[in-house]
Parts: C-alpha cells; structure tokens; sequence
C-alpha cells in the first residue's frame, strides 16, 4: 500500500478539454441557441477555441447589448443538449482518483457556469471534492488559494496564468486549443501530452 503523504496534496483541474471533451456538447448548445435566436453561430469555429468565458465567444457572434440576454438563453439550453453528448477525457477518473488515493483533494476550478460543471461531472461519474466555476485564467487563482492547491492542471495558457498567479505548479495537458509548445512558452511547469499520464507523474512528484 502507499504510504499517505504527512501533507496531502490539493490538485485543481480545469474541467473543459482537460478532464471532459465538451465539443459535441458545447456544438449543439451553440447549434439550438443559433436557431432559438436566429443568429448565425459557427459552431464549429466556437468549439476550436474552448477555454475563455462563454461571453467571449458570444461576442463574436451577438451585439454587446444582447451578450447577458444571450448568455443566459444558452446556459438554460445547455443541460438538455450538452451534457449527454460530452465525454470524459481519457485518463479523466484516474487521474481524479490518483490524487484522492493519495490522500488529497481534486478541486475542479473552471470558467463554466458552476451548476453545469456539476451536471458534467456527476453524469459522468468523476467525483471531484469541490467544483467552483466561472474563474477564468488569473482569477482561477483565488479558488486554487482557498483550496491551498499546489498543482493546477489545464490545457490552455490562461490555465498556466491561473495556476502561476496561485503561486502552485503548472500541469498542462496539451489536449485543447492550446499546443505543447505554445504551454511550455506561457510557462507551464510540465506538458503532457493527455491525462492518461498525470497518475504516474503525481506519484512522482510526491515521492519528490
């Protein structure tokens, strides 16, 4: 059996791209809220490029006057056409449970609207400690600081933002918009390239 460390490890996780692959999900969202509103969203561009806040990418498409109207009609679209569709990356739950197995906490810290996060992970069986959304890049560094996160593991730069602005160690995953090269160059401490290898790499990392 291992040993449990004298102070276990708190690891936050991004949630989109990182431990689910939302695209389906998020296209058919973005899909019903084109044809609710009668606005012409790519959706496929949309889902290229996962990451920032929802009102980010909405812009793109709706006036800025319409962005909170419009914001609000998707996050009521997105339970009944985005979470079935979603999937969990692979090496999602044992990556989760790597860091609960050694006596720690996995704490989901996303830019996603909290109560859909929740309906993500709960359907797809990957039981977290906590969830908090609607953080995005530097300010997921308030949630990783009340958690006392050491490592906070994503695939987009503004993951490695967030995680150096908590002063705790950048894990990225170079399975979102983001490459391994362009990771490393926004400082990330490790890339990897999915999450099938966080479970050894954390057991390394507390050996150390």
């Amino acid at each position: 059996m291992p040993s449990t460390p004298a102070h276990p490890v708190t690891v936050g996780f991004d949630l989109d791209m990182t431990l689910i692959d939302s695209r389906p999900g998020i296209k058919a969202a973005f899909e019903a809220l084109s044809a609710a509103t009668g606005t012409f969203v790519d959706a496929d561009l949309a889902i290229s490029r996962l990451g920032p806040p929802l009102e980010q990418e909405l812009a793109h498409w709706f006036p800025k006057g319409r962005i909170d109207e419009v914001g609000e009609l998707y996050r009521t679209l997105y339970p009944e056409y985005a979470i079935a569709p979603t999937a969990a990356m692979p090496g999602a739950r044992e990556s989760v449970a790597a860091v609960q197995g050694a006596g720690g906490r996995a704490v989901v810290v996303t830019a996603k609207h909290e109560p859909n996060a929740k309906l993500h992970l709960s359907h797809l069986g990957i039981e977290a400690d906590a969830v908090v959304g609607w953080l995005w890049a530097e300010a997921k560094a308030e949630a990783l600081r009340e958690y006392g996160a050491s490592v906070y593991v994503g695939d987009h730069t503004g993951d490695v933002r967030g995680a150096r602005t908590a002063g705790a160690l950048s894990v990225a995953v170079a399975t979102g918009p983001c490459g391994a090269e362009e990771l490393r160059a926004a400082g990330a401490d490790v890339v990897l390239d999915d999450l099938t290898a966080f479970p050894e790499w954390l057991a390394r990392h507390l050996e150390g």
